[in-house]
């Protein structure tokens, strides 16, 4: 039986691992019959799908892997509509859909769908449990992976745990961070830093029906988990396989860092959350190795590295390259890619490291910049984080973006930007200002970010919406349910009056689809996106152009982005021979190249 032996490969380490953190050999074997039962329990075209992967267990890292992300009921109000709209995925050749929280969640403050109340349903203003099967089985016949987020961390305060904590049941106070007097919290804050100091201050939060305080680190509706207790990890590992058995391929485990807390210390990056998501990975490899993990870890990528594990141990599959994203946003503002070619170097130095990368996505651009780097570069960090945000506020002399502030702190000065990447880019300004040449610099900025974005070591995701140039939503500030949240700036409705100019010459919207479709066509057929391929940055002795290498055995690529509005010339030493560019069909010595504004080369050589 495939259980049996996928559980002999890891039973040693499983219950070494178990034991350490708990020690209780009653709730292991607990944990052990419920993974039996839900492996049993998985239906046929699933265990087939889990015989295939353990056969092609880097099926994820194939070139021809294209993510998605959107918000089911504002792409089409709910998975019913998501599953009438299918077609419109299939034309853009996706091969993973993530669908954000869509978890049965509180009315009102719920944070997006990051506050669940049930772990195991799906909320019914969004779609039934049955539907969300029924769309995973049409999904796998089109060759599209579904991704979920797993909020690992915390439940909603409204979760059937929390109602019964706050009904002073002690099974259900022992699930959460309970404390009787402020004593020890007090002591927890001296070390633990705050998530959003502006908007949700402090880590607890005083409940008047338990007369407890509960910790509460991002915001006060939303009480962490203990994972000192197995129950809780026994009940969100069932939960896990559960949605598995659903159809879910790929879970985005959130906020992976806090998941374990000790006083002392800043209960980020504890050795004991490793422990936890080793564990993780090792039942989903024995119960359905078809499923990948994907964790959401905002952090250096000195601190990255470790949640892949090692090749012996590994935990995370995948992880978001969120250092990218940032760098590429504020290389396109300063015209500088110094500080983004020093953060892929990190990242492409990480050996067993396998990203997701993206442009724009529901969350802020947080200004978490590698702070000493930007010294060595000759900058103040703060004077340059706030020059970023105001840029992309649109408040910079000579910038081109419409976005707006989230969580600014007038004490620390920091502040996220959010918006659209038509927007951001420049599309909105030069439509406001009827400048047509302004319009078409903010769409090729829009192919630039992706295309450098799509070079990258990792898959690509685009943000739905973002492939038709989709703007602002400035509605949501007369919405008394969104108003207080500004990344609802970028989650507007899906405007499918807009799609349907896609392929309408001319258009804003054919414009973006088509270069984007381009560019993903090109990324599909070339042997160097291939797993395995080897990626590094290259000098340009330009600050304004970044140049990249992909490197099989079969073709070298040399890939040149220029981040400014004006002509340059890039120079790459050592790199010699006849290179073809993707793009446009000419041949080219790549040791001096000259670029035009916003413009992006992938120039090839057979091997």
């Amino acid at each position: 039986m495939d259980f049996k032996r996928r559980l002999k490969k890891h039973a040693d380490e499983l219950r070494w691992l178990y034991m350490e953190l708990y020690n209780n050999n009653a709730r292991y074997e607990e944990l052990i019959a419920q993974m039996e039962r839900f492996a049993a329990e998985r239906d046929s075209d699933l265990k087939k799908l889990d015989c295939a992967r353990e056969k092609d267990p880097q099926w994820y890292q194939k070139g021809d892997m294209l993510g998605m992300t959107m918000y089911s009921d504002l792409y089409a109000g709910g998975l019913r509509g998501v599953m009438e709209n299918l077609d419109y995925l299939s034309e853009q050749k996706l091969t993973y859909l993530h669908l954000m929280p869509l978890l049965k969640m509180p009315e009102g403050e719920n944070d997006g769908g990051y506050a669940v109340e049930d772990f195991r349903q799906v909320d019914p203003r969004i779609g039934t449990n049955e539907e969300l099967r029924e769309l995973t089985r049409e999904l796998r016949r089109r060759g599209i992976s579904l991704c979920l987020d797993f909020i690992v961390n915390h439940s909603a305060d409204t979760h059937e745990w929390a109602k019964r904590a706050r009904a002073g049941e002690q099974e259900y106070i022992d699930r959460y961070m309970c404390f009787d007097s402020y004593e020890i919290p007090s002591q927890f804050e001296k070390t633990m830093p705050e998530v959003f100091p502006g908007t949700a201050p402090g880590n607890f939060t005083y409940i008047e029906e338990m007369k407890k305080y509960v910790l509460t680190t991002f915001h006060k509706y939303q009480w962490d988990l203990n994972y000192r207790n197995p129950v809780v990890f026994n009940e969100m590992v069932g939960s896990i396989l559960y949605l598995s058995n659903l159809g879910v391929e790929v879970f985005r485990i959130d906020a992976v860092p806090y998941i374990w807390k000790q006083l002392g210390t800043s209960c980020r990056n504890l050795p004991q959350v490793h422990t936890v998501m080793r564990m993780i990975r090792m039942i989903t490899e024995i119960v359905c190795p078809a499923v990948i993990l994907k964790g959401e870890v905002v952090m250096a990528p000195r601190e990255v590295a470790a949640y892949f594990g090692t090749p012996e141990k590994p935990e995370c599959h995948i992880l978001y390259n969120v250092s990218a994203m940032v760098n590429l946003w504020a290389a396109l503002a300063c015209r500088d890619t110094r500080l983004l070619k020093r953060q892929l170097d990190d990242i492409h130095s990480i050996p067993n490291g396998y990203f997701i990368n993206y442009i724009r996505c529901h969350d802020d651009i947080g200004w978490g910049l590698d702070e000493d780097v930007v010294r060595q570069l000759g900058f103040n960090p703060l004077e340059n984080k706030i020059f970023l945000y105001r840029f992309y506020q649109g408040h910079y002399p000579g910038s081109f973006a419409c976005g707006e502030l989230y969580n600014f702190d007038p004490q620390t000065l920091d502040a996220r930007s959010c918006g659209t990447s038509a927007s951001l880019c420049g599309v909105e300004q030069g439509l406001l200002e009827k400048d047509e040449a302004a319009v078409q610099r903010g769409i090729d900025r829009v192919l630039l970010m992706h295309a450098c974005m799509m070079t990258l070591r990792g898959f690509p995701m685009i943000y739905s919406g973002d492939e038709i140039g989709q703007l602002n939503d400035n509605g949501y500030h007369s919405d008394v349910l969104r108003r207080e949240d500004s990344r609802n700036l970028h989650r507007g409705k899906f405007q499918w009056e807009k799609a349907a100019l896609r392929h309408q010459e001319g258009t804003i919207q054919q414009r973006i689809f088509e270069g984007l479709r381009r560019i993903e066509e090109l990324r599909a057929a070339e042997p160097a996106f291939e797993t395995g391929s080897w990626v590094t940055t290259w000098d340009t002795f330009n600050q304004g152009v970044l140049c990249l290498v992909r490197r099989c055995e079969k073709s070298e690529m040399v890939c040149f982005f220029n981040f400014t509005e004006y002509d340059q010339i890039a120079h790459t030493n050592c790199l010699v021979g006849d290179y073809t560019d993707l793009f446009t069909g000419e041949m080219h010595q790549v040791n001096e190249i000259h670029l035009k504004p916003y413009q992006y080369m992938w120039c090839r050589r057979a091997l």
